[in-house]
């Protein structure tokens, strides 16, 4: 298995956690935004910090080892985790308050998704032209995921729509300085800061802007659990490992797989019916990652090799 594929089934397994925790945040919509974030944050740092010292016990029996050992080095990696972590308080908090104004997943899931043209459109400035293969998958899976989520139209633009809107830029800053970052620094810790970053930030605005209790938090258990541990924990350090040299707009197009895999579960385990319009939307968002991902350039160059 060669390494863009092992990091393209990452970010596939990372696409099908947030496709399910969609459904458990929207379960947790009753508590205020900043108080889930937070919650789900500091547990995805408890996760992690055990995760570290297991990948560190791996890379010591292979003879390699992943701390930073100067000062410049752990000077990139906190300037790494207070980036990254920045944007991903911001669009996590954003993606939170927008499902809390209109608990509407399928209008939520659509609007969020659009990082996967925004991800190409911002890379322009920053010397990624892509393809034309790259931009005509990006259509298509803008197309699926309208067919998918989009059941009714838009219908009248709303605040919350706004709010995800904004949430969909910053997830495309988030994916960008990942990119950035991920091939410079420790994957795992970096995962770690980013949502150190994110829990202290979270847990200020909670007590800026909401009154967090004990009780709201036993309330909904389940969903800050599953969010903070599969959600944040587990998906975000696979985003972060599964981006090293990787194309950011295709690991956008991957990681646009989310609305696929949260309406497969929800067919799946809820035993919600799929529509043909739904099924439609499902099948172009997976052409459209085949596309992206497909080698052409290579199997052009071999054939034109072998005419001559």
């Amino acid at each position: 298995m060669n390494t863009q594929t092992k990091h393209s089934l990452m970010l596939m397994l990372c696409a099908f956690i947030w496709g399910t925790a969609f459904v458990a945040q929207s379960a947790g919509s009753s508590m205020g935004a900043y108080s889930f974030l937070a919650g789900r944050s500091w547990l995805a740092v408890l996760v992690l910090i055990p995760t570290i010292y297991a990948f560190d016990a791996v890379r010591r029996k292979n003879g390699t080892d992943a701390r930073p050992k100067t000062a410049a080095e752990r000077k990139k990696l906190l300037v790494a985790g207070l980036v990254c972590g920045t944007f991903l308080f911001a669009a996590s908090a954003a993606q939170q308050i927008g499902i809390t104004l209109n608990p509407s997943t399928a209008k939520a899931g659509f609007l969020t998704a659009m990082y996967v043209v925004l991800v190409p459109v911002f890379g322009l400035f920053l010397g990624r032209r892509g393809n034309a293969r790259l931009w005509l998958s990006m259509v298509i899976a803008v197309g699926g995921l309208y067919l998918l989520c989009m059941k009714n139209g838009f219908g009248g633009i709303e605040t919350s729509d706004w709010i995800l809107l904004s949430c969909a830029v910053l997830f495309s800053f988030q994916i960008m300085s990942v990119d950035h970052f991920a091939p410079q620094v420790d994957g795992v810790r970096l995962s770690l800061l980013q949502f150190f970053v994110v829990a202290v930030e979270s847990t200020a605005a909670a007590f800026l802007f909401e009154t967090p209790t004990l009780a709201e938090f036993g309330e909904n258990l389940l969903p800050v659990a599953y969010c903070g541990i599969m959600s944040s924990g587990v998906a975000y350090t696979l985003q972060i490992l599964g981006q090293r040299d990787l194309n950011p707009a295709i690991a956008s197009l991957i990681m646009c797989l989310e609305s696929v895999f949260s309406a497969l579960g929800g067919w799946l385990l809820l035993h919600q019916s799929l529509s043909v319009r739904e099924v439609s939307g499902c099948a172009l968002i997976f052409a459209a990652v085949v596309l992206a991902q497909l080698p052409v350039e290579d199997w052009l160059k071999c054939r034109s090799a072998s005419r001559r």
